[in-house]
């Protein structure tokens, strides 16, 4: 089941409740001590930064593995701590970059050194719009004597946020992506309702990709049925990306979105009516798209609104895949109009040619 850990942070008072949730989330990704150690100092930092720059905002940390880099060459999951604000953004980010540019009240490691102990970091932001900055801290660097992995990158990188409803431990939706030979799954499920039920609906979907990845999507829909008879159910979505021919399939059952951008053109795909686990169309259409590239593909559940309008014209490929995401949730809500459902994003994209080993 998706755990995540959503910390308000609107006073001082909320920073050590985010080096804590850090703490806990670290021990259930199954940090050692010193990476556990890393994530409650970036934690830290980065709410006390809200703070500092976004007059407050929310902490969110969760456990992600979309690792897809050839199969035996990934890092594996990975706790990733996402601060997300509707504040004036960062005036001078250069600065606040520097290593050793303290926060207010904090350790006295700025977002420098998150930058250099993470082993991704990422800062997003836009005067009046607000912040995002994200870090990922895996089990092991790269640089530690007798931990070094292989240095591999793939062609395409997948990313999400996950929010759930009124800061619940558990999420009813989830996200993955799995890669399997030249084909790469992206699958978003919300399981009906909320709260342990929903996540153990979303979490048996997931579950079953990671044993049908090679399955295209509407016969994966299939299996998904039957394996999830015995839940509440779930609206589920599923894109295959073949790298070696460059397109996509896509399919979906329920109120899952998704749209596919391709140069400035957002088209949107759309599932079909029904429930995986309890009511299955007879019939399950799969439509098949190019990969451009320049593509992105954004599937979302029904927390986020219909009608979200997409980043104005920016670099979005260029972005970590979690970082748009986040940028669609914080601008598609604020603090007077909060989501209303769980709400998860998931955005699949090509890795800029400069981010490739």
């Amino acid at each position: 089941m998706t755990r995540v850990w959503d910390v308000p942070v609107h006073d001082s008072t909320r920073v050590r409740d985010v080096r804590v949730a850090a703490e806990e989330a670290a021990d259930h990704t199954g940090l050692g001590r010193d990476r556990r150690a890393v994530a409650a100092l970036v934690a830290t930092e980065l709410a006390t930064n809200l703070l500092k720059h976004g007059g407050g905002g929310q902490v969110l940390i969760d456990t992600v593995d979309a690792d897809l880099a050839e199969p035996g060459t990934g890092r594996g999951p990975a706790l990733q701590i996402a601060a997300i604000d509707h504040g004036p953004g960062i005036a001078d980010l250069t600065t606040a970059l520097r290593d050793g540019f303290s926060t207010t009240a904090s350790l006295g490691a700025g977002l420098g050194t998150c930058r250099r102990v993470a082993d991704h970091f990422e800062v997003h932001t836009v005067p009046g719009r607000g912040t995002v900055a994200l870090a990922r801290v895996h089990a092991a660097r790269r640089d530690r004597p007798g931990h070094r992995l292989p240095d591999t990158s793939a062609p395409v990188r997948a990313g999400g946020i996950n929010i759930p409803l009124a800061a619940a431990a558990y999420s009813g939706d989830a996200w993955a992506c799995v890669r399997s030979g030249d084909r790469i799954t992206l699958l978003l499920a919300d399981g009906l309702g909320h709260g342990p039920a929903a996540a153990k609906a979303s979490g048996a979907a997931v579950d079953q990709l990671h044993r049908c990845a090679h399955l295209p999507p509407a016969e994966l829909l299939g299996v998904l049925h039957t394996a999830l008879r015995d839940t509440r159910g779930a609206a589920v979505a599923v894109a295959r990306l073949d790298l070696a021919t460059r397109h996509l399939d896509f399919a979906g059952i329920g109120n899952i979105g998704a749209r596919l951008r391709s140069g400035d053109t957002w088209r949107p795909l759309l599932s079909h009516p029904g429930i995986v686990g309890a009511h299955r169309p007879a019939r399950l259409p799969q439509c098949r798209l190019p990969w451009t590239a320049d593509s992105l593909l954004v599937l979302h559940s029904d927390g986020l609104p219909s009608r979200w309008a997409p980043p104005p014209v920016e670099p979005l490929t260029s972005w970590d895949p979690a970082v748009t995401a986040s940028v669609i949730v914080r601008d598609s809500s604020s603090a007077a109009r909060p989501v209303r459902d769980d709400t998860t994003v998931a955005v699949l994209t090509p890795t800029p040619q400069d981010h490739r080993s």
